[in-house]
């Protein structure tokens, strides 16, 4: 039997340690090692024992989630989880944690409908496992300047015509998950600022795509703004899906259009890649270039492989650029992917495709 991921559960909260504890340990690849109070016994915890995976609260006494992140990933790095109560103010306070080593972020816990807390469960212990799977490396240097009702079977419906006219506007969708708030400040910094209209799903809790939109609309040539219904995809606009709403791409007449859906999880996010991948297949056919990043798990893979047969150009991110060679291997096994490129030079590629 595979070796268990253990995992270290940091929290002031008793309520929280013994839900999030309850919560690991009903995944059997999951062992909970130890829960701590506050960051001084979880080092203590971690001279006995080092975990694989941390679960890191924000505010806590005596020390705070950012301090001690910054110790683990400048002393000893552990791929750790942020675990967040997702107020206005925390968005901005764990943003600053993706850019000081943390691999995810998850909403906390809280009692709720059955359907809720099984979509924590869910969202939890693929968090903990796609953190264990990445590659973290020590940070020294903390000061640079990085960005941080439908069915499912209607959300997933294939394309009923591959059939579309092509024209001279493309469109470029973009998949990213654990790792990509990097990836994507990489790609979309290195953009003209007349870019080829751009929609973009990053796995993220809702209450933090807003921040991470305007962080990034701060630091790009092009502007990039959180997707709203009906938002249309313009040239030298990246627009992010909206966290826990399913964003897809629609056309009328000449015009690319976003919309903006509540509905179950599909390929267990939401919003799903694979969402936004089949709807481009459906909708934009040969004027789209998809492309999928770092990230844990399959979610963008058949979507991918759909805008392929609709005529797309496709890329996957290169293993070695990956923090989580998951989703762009999955989407490659299916034969989905044109090219494979490093991350530096994805940017580059989608605009020769483009022109």
């Amino acid at each position: 039997m595979p070796k268990k991921i253990r995992v270290l559960i940091v929290d002031d909260s008793a309520v929280v340690r013994q839900t999030m504890s309850d919560i690991l340990a009903s995944d059997p690849h999951i062992e909970v090692m130890a829960t701590a109070g506050d960051p001084f016994i979880a080092a203590e915890r971690i001279r006995h024992e080092v975990p694989d995976v941390i679960t890191l609260d924000v505010e806590m006494p005596r020390m705070d989630g950012l301090t001690f992140l910054q110790k683990i990933m400048s002393q000893h790095p552990i791929p750790v989880v942020m675990c967040s109560s997702l107020t206005e103010q925390g968005s901005e306070t764990c943003l600053r944690a993706l850019e000081y080593g943390a691999v995810e972020i998850i909403q906390k816990p809280r009692m709720g409908t059955k359907e809720f807390l099984e979509e924590s469960r869910v969202r939890i212990c693929d968090a903990v496992k796609a953190a264990s799977h990445a590659r973290v490396h020590k940070i020294s240097n903390f000061s640079r300047t990085v960005a941080p009702k439908l069915t499912a079977d209607v959300i997933m419906e294939k394309p009923k015509s591959h059939a579309m006219i092509q024209t001279t506007e493309k469109v470029v969708v973009v998949g990213a998950s654990t790792g990509g708030t990097e990836a994507l400040r990489v790609f979309l910094q290195a953009l003209p600022a007349d870019s080829p209209g751009i929609v973009i799903v990053q796995h993220m809790p809702e209450g933090f795509t807003r921040a991470f939109s305007q962080r990034l609309d701060g630091l790009c040539k092009i502007s990039v703004k959180e997707a709203a219904n009906n938002d249309t995809v313009v040239r030298g606009r990246a627009l992010i899906a909206p966290g826990n709403h399913h964003t897809l791409l629609k056309r009328s007449g000449a015009r690319y259009y976003v919309e903006i859906k509540d509905g179950p999880l599909v390929s267990r996010h939401r919003p799903s890649v694979d969402v936004l991948f089949r709807s481009a297949a459906r909708y934009a056919g040969k004027n789209v270039v998809g492309v999928i990043m770092t990230g844990m798990g399959d979610d963008g893979a058949r979507g991918m492989l759909e805008m392929k047969e609709a005529g797309a150009i496709t890329i996957a991110q290169d293993e070695a650029s990956c923090i989580v060679f998951g989703m762009p291997n999955e989407a490659i096994k299916l034969g989905g992917v044109d090219y494979v490129r490093p991350l530096d030079a994805i940017s580059r590629e989608v605009i020769r495709l483009c022109d």
